[in-house]
């Protein structure tokens, strides 16, 4: 886990908005390998494995294919230039290499990707049965199917991500009460969060 990603990270639990405190125990470079991150509200600690943070609750995606391609999901998403973070959701964190190409400088968040999927340079490995990230943070949010048609995890997408930038999804239209929806087609869709 990119150690600057502590920044953005948020407890999950059914508090106020709350940052957490990571106590490391092994570093590689600015990669955090093993360690633990507490919160100072509620007093959850979790741990960090071989780089990858366990919040609990995360289903590792199966590996099958998805309509949200790096090209598709890339041209949804609409990133220019370099900085902050995009997410990657289930099944598309599976081609992050190729969607790190394609958006140069940006750092990219896997949350429970495809078991293949490793956290290091260029990716970190987040499982989770939320989006345990700070509110308006995230440049961009791609949730692969079943997130994507989940009202939960599209509620929470548009919570994390920045006013005025999108979510990307693979399922169902959502409800418009979260998303301002801008376009749907063939099982995927897009759209920016209701402010």
């Amino acid at each position: 886990m990119f150690i600057e990603l502590t920044d953005h990270l948020r407890c999950p639990a059914d508090h106020e908005e709350s940052y957490l405190v990571l106590l490391p125990d092994e570093m590689q470079e600015r990669s955090v390998r093993a360690g633990r991150l507490g919160c100072p509200v509620c007093g959850r600690t979790h741990e960090v494995k071989e780089g990858v943070l366990d919040l609990g609750g995360g289903e590792t995606a199966l590996p099958e294919t998805t309509l949200l391609t790096p090209e598709a999901l890339t041209a949804l998403v609409g990133l220019s230039g370099p900085g902050g973070y995009m997410v990657l959701v289930g099944r598309p964190a599976a081609a992050w290499r190729e969607v790190s190409e394609r958006n140069p400088g940006v750092g990219l968040v896997a949350v429970n990707p495809p078991a293949e999927v490793e956290d290091g340079l260029g990716i970190s490995v987040l499982r989770s049965g939320r989006l345990p990230l700070k509110s308006r943070s995230m440049r961009g949010v791609v949730l692969g199917s079943p997130f994507g048609g989940d009202p939960r995890w599209v509620g929470e997408a548009a919570r994390v991500v920045l006013p005025g930038l999108r979510v990307a999804g693979e399922g169902p239209v959502p409800d418009p009460s979260s998303l301002e929806l801008m376009a749907t087609a063939g099982g995927a869709w897009v759209g920016t969060p209701r402010r």
